[in-house]
């Protein structure tokens, strides 16, 4: 192999973007995104906030909560600019505080799909893992369970709940290579690795990018054949979870 491949090679290899913008250029009206996150740990703010200013609109948001608690920073900000039409959600509201989704969601500007936290990523694993579905017991004889396919297995009833995919996720890392490769820092890796191998395009925003050899490989979590894109985050000051 000629050094001309090779140098071709690394750059193929270098998933480094240089700004956030470039990272959601491509993200297109109507796409379906997964978006990483628990309360304010492990969400991508710095990507929310340039698929804001981009104006992308028509969004299905696959994600935990529909935010609130950063207004300024979390899914609120694409709340507050009507860019998303659809929720699929296992905490959509706050107990105490109606949030911009909740506001909407009362005036039938937004659709909302509940689902159980647990039955939510594990949708999730199934559409990364190519699993069309699965059974569950959770959910029976609720609201949850209305209009789904049921089956009994050993004598106890079960809902087909059917896998989630996107067309991107937006996740949320503590540190990464130029090859993709994550690591993540406690709580925050939450819904972030799971959404990663669920999407057709991966965007990774990290705290801190380094070079491929430095990170332990005991500790990364998403391999880089899950990511397409990285981005270095923006500082953002959290006084609570």
């Amino acid at each position: 192999m000629c050094a001309l491949d090779l140098a071709k090679g690394k750059e193929r290899m270098n998933k480094i973007l240089s700004s956030p913008q470039e990272a959601v250029a491509d993200i297109a009206d109507g796409s379906i995104i997964m978006f990483g996150g628990f309360g304010v740990a492990g969400v991508p703010f710095t990507l929310i906030r340039a698929l804001y200013q981009k104006g992308t609109r028509n969004i299905t948001a696959i994600s935990n909560s529909a935010g609130g608690r950063l207004e300024d920073s979390d899914l609120s900000v694409l709340f507050r600019n009507k860019q998303i039409k659809k929720v699929i959600a296992s905490y959509p509201v706050q107990a105490g505080k109606v949030n911009l989704f909740e506001q909407q969601y009362l005036k039938g500007e937004v659709e909302l799909e509940m689902v159980p936290q647990g039955t939510f990523v594990e949708r999730i694993r199934a559409g990364g893992a190519g699993i069309a579905g699965f059974y569950t017991p959770t959910g029976t004889g609720t609201i949850v369970g209305e209009g789904k396919e049921k089956r009994i297995f050993g004598g106890k009833e079960y809902l087909l709940e059917i896998a989630l995919k996107a067309d991107f996720a937006l996740i949320k890392a503590h540190k990464g290579d130029r090859m993709g490769n994550l690591t993540y820092r406690m709580a925050s890796r939450n819904f972030n690795p799971v959404m990663a191998t669920a999407a057709k395009i991966t965007i990774a925003e990290v705290d801190e990018i380094v070079e491929v050899g430095e990170l332990n490989p005991e500790t990364i979590i998403t391999p880089g054949i899950f990511v397409d894109r990285i981005v270095k985050g923006e500082r953002h000051e959290v006084r609570f979870e």
